[in-house]
């Protein structure tokens, strides 16, 4: 609970509840939704890939509530009540990576679940070569990372959990 007081300003925006399938079956407040795993809420992920085949991650800010510190998804962020996802791809994409007129292509969409939240992950790849990230306040850095790279970190603790399991699940379509 004491997290909750620390938290963003925007983390009463309203979020839509969704089924196991990604249908909306209604709406709580992004707190109540990172308090009750139970309820599950739609959110974006991109994978931002340079032309060299290096895919570029963030690192989580150190003032996040949630994995503060570690290496995570090119762009992640949530879908807003009545949002498009397109809408929240772009301005995630935006906000995070700097990306202007990305085309997004749909890799796959997944449940995750933690002890604190659930979330419907609709996961998308991207190209792009020169990330410019807007929202400094959420990420500390932002640079690519070869395959090698990334495979020899995975379980050292350097990336949050919901990126390695996702890498792997994605890793062969990037």
């Amino acid at each position: 609970m004491s997290d909750l007081l620390s938290a963003p300003a925007d983390a009463e925006e309203l979020l839509p509840l969704v089924d196991r399938e990604g249908n909306i079956i209604g709406k709580a407040m992004r707190s109540r939704c990172h308090q009750d795993n139970t309820l599950i809420h739609p959110v974006v992920h991109v994978h931002v890939v340079n032309g060299r085949g290096e895919l570029l991650l963030q690192k989580r800010s150190m003032q996040k509530l949630i994995q503060p510190g570690k290496w995570d998804t090119s762009v992640g962020g949530h879908i807003t009540y009545g949002e498009p996802i397109e809408d929240a791809l772009r301005r995630e994409a935006w906000e995070e990576a700097g990306v202007v007129d990305g085309i997004f292509e749909p890799l796959t969409t997944y449940v995750w679940e933690c002890e604190r939240e659930s979330e419907f992950i609709n996961v998308f790849k991207c190209h792009y070569e020169h990330p410019d990230p807007k929202a400094k306040a959420e990420i500390d850095e932002v640079r690519f990372w070869t395959a090698g790279e990334i495979e020899q970190n995975i379980g050292k603790g350097v990336f949050t959990p919901n990126f390695e399991q996702e890498y792997q699940r994605i890793k062969h379509l990037l």
